[in-house]
C-alpha cells in the first residue's frame, strides 16, 4: 500500500524536490497520521476507562501528542506553500517550525500531568483489570505503528524530508512504549505486580522527552543552525566542477524553512578571463544550482592573480606558517597591492570555532615573519570554508 500511495504522490519523472510534490505528500502524510492516531487514542482510551489501567490512558495520551504532531506535519506544509508576499519576500516555510514549537509545548504539559498522576498511582496502587480487549487494542496499536512508521521513512526518503523521518523514528518508538504498557498489564495479571504507575510514569517521562526534542528540533533551525552538509557538498562540488573556476570559498546557505533556502559564495576565476564571459558562467552556475538543488544562489566574483610567481610564493609560505599553527587554517582571497610607503598584503584566515579569540596571536606571528609587508587580515568562520 505505501509503494501504491507513493507512486500516486510522485510519479515517475517528477522532481522529488518539487514544492508542490513535497507539500503533496508531506499532506498526506500528516492526514494519515493524524487519522491513525486518533483511532489509536480513542480505541486506548476506551480500554483504559474500562479496565481502569492508566498506563493504557497513558499510551493513549501519547497518540494524542503524537495526533498533534502529525497535525503540525499538516499545517507546517500547507502553511510552508503559501507564497511569499510583500511582507515575507523569502516565503512562509518557517511556519512549521513555530507550529512545531507551540505543540511541543503542549506535549511538555500533558507529559507533566501524566507523570503526576502516575506517582499518585505509584504511591496508591489501584487493581488493573486484565481485559483481552486491552490486549487486542494494544497489538493493534503495534502492528498499525510499524506501518506508519515504515509508511512515513519511505515517503521521507523521497523527498529527503528530515520531518517525516523523524516521524517515522517517532513511530518506532511507539511501538515499544506500547511493548511495555502491554508488559505491565500482563506482569501485573499474572504476576499480581502492581506495575501499572510505573510503567505509566516511565510513558509520561518519554513524552516528556518526545517534547524537549520536538522543541530542540524546532528552535534550532529558528535560531540559524548550520545548512545540511550533504547539501553544503553538494553545492560545492557542483561549483567545483564548473568551467574557469580555480576555487571557491564563504559559502553559506540560509534556510527559511524546508524548500525554501537561499545561500551566497564567492568564486574565484582568473583576473585575464573576459568579464562578460565570467558573467555569463555565473548566471548560468545560479541557474544550475536552483534547479538541481532547489537553492537560490548569489555569487561574488572574485578575480585572481595566477601568473605572479612572487605573490604564488608568498602565499604558498604564508600557508606552510599557518599549517605549522594548526593543520586546520587555511588561507583564501590572497592578494598584494603595492601602498605608498609599503607593500600591503591583504589575505583571509578559515579560523575553526575552537580557535577563535586567537586571532591577534595568529596575526602577530604572521607579522614577526613578514616584517618588510603590512598584513590586513580578515577571519572568516571554519563553517563557511570547507
Amino acid at each position: 500500500m505505501t509503494k501504491l500511495i507513493l507512486n500516486c504522490l510522485l510519479p515517475d519523472g517528477r522532481d522529488p524536490g518539487d514544492p508542490a510534490i513535497r507539500e503533496r505528500i508531506g499532506k498526506t502524510c500528516g492526514a494519515v497520521g493524524i487519522g491513525c492516531n486518533c483511532l489509536l487514542f480513542a480505541l486506548k482510551l476506551l480500554a483504559g476507562i474500562l479496565t481502569g489501567g492508566l498506563s493504557v490512558i497513558a499510551d493513549a495520551l501519547n497518540n494524542l501528542s503524537d495526533a498533534s504532531g502529525s497535525v503540525v506535519t499538516l499545517l507546517g506544509f500547507k502553511l510552508a506553500g503559501k507564497p511569499a508576499d510583500e511582507h515575507h519576500p523569502y516565503g512562509h516555510a518557517r511556519y512549521e517550525y513555530l507550529t512545531g514549537l507551540a505543540v511541543a509545548v503542549m506535549i511538555l504539559f500533558i507529559g507533566f500531568e501524566l507523570a503526576k498522576s502516575s506517582v499518585s498511582k505509584i504511591l496508591s496502587p489501584v487493581p488493573v483489570e486484565f481485559s483481552a480487549a486491552a490486549v487486542g487494542v494494544l497489538v493493534f496499536s503495534i502492528v498499525l505503528k510499524l506501518w506508519l512508521c515504515r509508511f512515513n521513512r519511505v515517503l521521507g526518503d523521497a523527498i529527503g524530508s528530515t520531518a517525516l523521518l523523524a516521524a517515522s523514528a517517532d513511530s518506532r518508538n511507539d511501538c515499544i512504549a506500547t511493548a511495555a504498557v502491554l508488559a505491565a498489564g500482563l506482569i501485573e495479571h499474572f504476576f499480581n505486580l502492581r506495575a501499572d504507575g510505573f510503567i505509566g510514569l516511565a510513558v509520561a517521562l518519554f513524552i516528556a522527552c518526545s517534547g524537549i526534542s520536538l522543541a530542540r528540533d524546532t528552535i534550532s533551525p529558528i535560531l540559524g543552525e548550520n545548512a545540511d552538509p550533504a547539501l553544503r557538498q553538494q553545492i560545492a562540488d557542483y561549483i567545483r566542477s564548473q568551467p574557469k573556476v580555480l576555487g571557491y570559498h564563504d559559502l553559506m546557505v540560509h534556510d527559511y524553512g524546508p524548500g525554501q533556502r537561499f545561500a551566497t559564495i564567492h568564486v574565484e576565476m582568473d583576473h585575464r578571463e573576459d568579464p562578460l564571459v565570467c558573467h555569463a558562467l555565473i548566471d548560468k552556475m545560479e541557474r544550475g544550482c536552483l534547479r538541481h538543488f532547489h537553492v537560490h544562489l548569489v555569487i561574488h566574483y572574485d578575480p585572481v592573480v595566477t601568473e605572479d610567481p612572487q605573490q604564488q610564493e608568498l602565499k604558498e609560505q604564508v600557508s606552510l606558517w599557518l599549517t605549522d599553527y594548526d593543520p586546520r587554517l587555511s588561507v583564501h582571497d590572497f592578494r598584494t597591492v603595492q601602498g605608498r610607503r609599503h607593500q600591503n598584503v591583504l589575505f583571509d584566515i578559515s579560523l575553526p570555532a575552537d580557535l577563535q579569540k586567537q586571532e591577534a596571536a595568529i596575526t602577530a606571528m604572521l607579522e614577526q615573519r613578514l616584517p618588510d609587508y603590512h598584513l590586513i587580515v580578515t577571519y572568516d568562520p571554519e563553517t563557511f570554508n570547507f
